[in-house]
């Protein structure tokens, strides 16, 4: 034979009475675990976001298989790939610098604490031009294809 505990709460009525309420053990543990579990959604909603920024078109490769080292122009470079982000003047020319990033990002906002992963990857190429405006060499970094979403934490 099991004997549990009982829980007696009293109560005045308004005709004088007094009322006599019988809990169980069971149903105060009941009671217990539907109070954490509020607490513990009420703590746990939140917000997940996954975001992307992209600046400017990827550069192609194919746009540098017509560029020649020592024949190309200036003009030509920037009427395959525009204004150039940042123009250098070097002591024997000029160099143009070109940039595109791509940008992504994860959160997950909760109450009480976030996590985040922001992640950039850029492509960069750099054009030397000589005293006579004429392509002496450039560089290629190509990177922004691998920028990624990954797990906050």
């Amino acid at each position: 034979m099991t004997l549990g505990v009982v829980y007696l709460r009293a109560s005045f009525q308004p005709s004088g009475r007094v009322a006599a309420d019988a809990y169980t053990e069971g149903s105060v543990k009941r009671l217990v675990h539907s109070c954490l579990l509020i607490v513990m959604l009420v703590c746990l909603c939140g917000c997940v976001v996954f975001g992307k920024d992209k600046r400017h078109q990827p550069f192609e490769a194919s746009d540098l298989e017509g560029l020649v080292v020592g024949q190309t122009s200036a003009v030509d470079v920037t009427a395959v790939f525009g204004a150039p982000s940042e123009v250098v003047e070097l002591t024997n020319g000029n160099a143009y610098i070109y940039r595109r990033s791509v940008a992504k990002a994860t959160a997950l906002w909760l109450i009480l604490v976030s996590f985040g992963n922001f992640d950039v990857q850029q492509d960069q190429i750099v054009f030397f031009f000589d005293q006579n405006d004429v392509l002496s060499h450039y560089g290629v970094s190509l990177n922004a294809d691998k920028a990624a979403y990954g797990f906050p934490f």
